[in-house]
């Protein structure tokens, strides 16, 4: 991500969040095989290339694209509470984005409809639809080298299985 760091313009929308020490809390939460933080500047950066270069409100894209998913959880979560998670956070990292950094309607739709159509909130801008698109391409990235092997053996062993059962 060393094109992020270089890239001043995105530096000055989103450096007082990635500053900020409440959000600096999910820098040891993990996700995806990877800190939540780490998946939050992926999304938020390639969400801004992208409105960027469509000429949509990269401002509002950058900043929400990073909180998406800024909520507070415990690591020893059982798997229950991690699959609830995926339903419910969206609610809470938009209220917690708003408590922390003050977010606008557009912001907020974006944080709220990140999980669409997991969940059932909808995005109504343009922008929100490049977050909800961008975090499923990085959370379909990140979760296939976290598990990538195994979901290649279990596809070796169904061709297996299913060339046996052709015989």
């Amino acid at each position: 991500m060393s094109q992020m760091q270089n890239d001043n313009e995105y530096t000055k929308i989103v450096g007082h969040i990635l500053d900020n020490e409440e959000f600096n809390k999910i820098k040891t939460i993990e996700h995806h095989g990877i800190s939540r933080f780490d998946h939050s500047v992926k999304v938020s950066y390639y969400s801004y290339k992208i409105a960027k270069a469509l000429k949509l409100d990269y401002y509002d894209v950058a900043r929400a694209g990073l909180l998406h998913d800024f909520f507070l959880s415990d690591d020893e979560r059982t798997i229950k509470d991690r699959f609830l998670s995926t339903f419910v956070h969206p609610k809470k990292a938009e209220k917690h984005a708003n408590q922390i950094f003050g977010i606008n309607e557009r912001e907020a739709d974006i944080i709220r409809t990140h999980m669409f159509p997991v969940n059932m909130s909808v995005p109504k801008y343009a922008e929100s639809w490049v977050v909800n698109f961008v975090d499923k391409a990085v959370g379909g990235y990140e979760f296939s080298k976290k598990f990538g092997y195994k979901l290649s053996y279990a596809a070796n062993l169904y061709l297996i299985f299913l060339f046996n059962s052709l015989k």
